[in-house]
């Protein structure tokens, strides 16, 4: 149980995509202090290798690995999962709830990582994937954010740092405390389509499913840019085709993947790379030092958990 100080555990580190070697290292290094044993499941193929391991473990550790009903009934004895990232909608909630699992994420470790590559994004899109026509600077453009959670302020750092105007919008956020934290206030998710760069940082719900649609997009200025770091089902995808085709100027920048890549590319024709930028695959926390962050936070985590009964970054 959570501050019961002093005894042996098993955490399990369940990766698909497996944490860099070094980030590995210092995750049992504090567990191995704290006299836990870490049970490695790394770059795992089926569904029930991860159903096997979990059956025998105090804690476990996760990327953007599913941990659905099905996992949690075969926890016999994990009393905490952890989340080495900001966003967790990869984890049942109602269902780690209803059996005194406790669930966390660590937010803010990756956002540094996310910030930079939303730069290099942009930089890139605005100098035309450098096919030697003339782009245009960032000074003095607006970015407005959907979201102003620990991600979103890391970027704004860096738009302060170019010379930006920045915007933010967030219903969880008193209006006093964004522009304390650097931004200027939007009253309404309307409001952050009149900024040429609209950055979203939700986390995937019913309220935002797809909430990204056809009538915001068409409010964007010209030249507007949707920077998607959140993930793609707040996008209607559908919708974001169409304006794209509509509109020449309109530009998506995008880490999380899309549906129906064929569509997009038909979209923007020739200009695939410059108005429509889509990483391979999700690469925004994927630096060495966001690595290590994410994984030693949620092994301290756990650690703090058990210990001492912490709960700060409990979902």
């Amino acid at each position: 149980m959570a501050g019961e100080a002093g005894k042996a555990r098993t955490v399990l580190l369940a990766t698909e995509k497996a944490f860099a070697a070094a980030a590995v290292t210092k995750i049992e290094d504090v567990l191995k202090a704290a006299n836990y044993t870490l049970k490695k499941l790394e770059n795992y193929k089926s569904k029930d290798e991860l159903l096997e391991a979990v059956a025998d473990v105090d804690a476990m550790i996760i990327r953007s690995d599913i941990v659905d009903q099905a996992v949690v009934d075969k926890a016999a004895k994990m009393k905490i999962v952890v989340r080495a990232g900001a966003g967790y909608d990869n984890i049942d909630l109602k269902a780690t709830e209803a059996k005194g699992i406790t669930s966390m994420n660590t937010p803010g470790q990756n956002a540094n990582a996310v910030a930079e590559l939303v730069f290099g994004m942009m930089l890139v899109s605005a100098r035309n994937n450098f096919d030697g026509t003339s782009g245009f600077e960032l000074v003095n453009r607006s970015i407005a954010f959907y979201g102003f959670g620990a991600v979103a302020r890391a970027v704004n750092k860096l738009a302060t740092g170019f010379g930006m105007k920045s915007y933010a919008y967030d219903p969880f956020i008193p209006a006093d405390k964004i522009k304390e934290m650097g931004a200027e206030p939007v009253a309404s998710v309307e409001g952050l389509f009149e900024h040429q760069y609209v950055s979203l940082h939700v986390p995937l719900t019913d309220q935002t499913k797809e909430s990204i649609n056809k009538a915001l997009l068409s409010k964007l200025p010209k030249g507007g840019t949707l920077i998607n770091t959140a993930r793609y089902e707040v996008v209607h995808e559908a919708d974001m085709c169409e304006v794209m085709k509509a509109r020449p100027d309109i530009c998506y920048l995008c880490d999380v993947g899309v549906k129906n890549m064929d569509a997009m590319k038909e979209a923007v024709g020739d200009k695939m790379g410059k108005r429509l930028i889509v990483t391979k695959k999700k690469m925004g926390a994927q630096t060495a030092e966001a690595n290590d962050n994410a994984g030693v936070a949620a092994a301290n985590q756990i650690v703090g958990f058990f210990e001492k009964g912490e709960t700060r970054f409990s979902l």
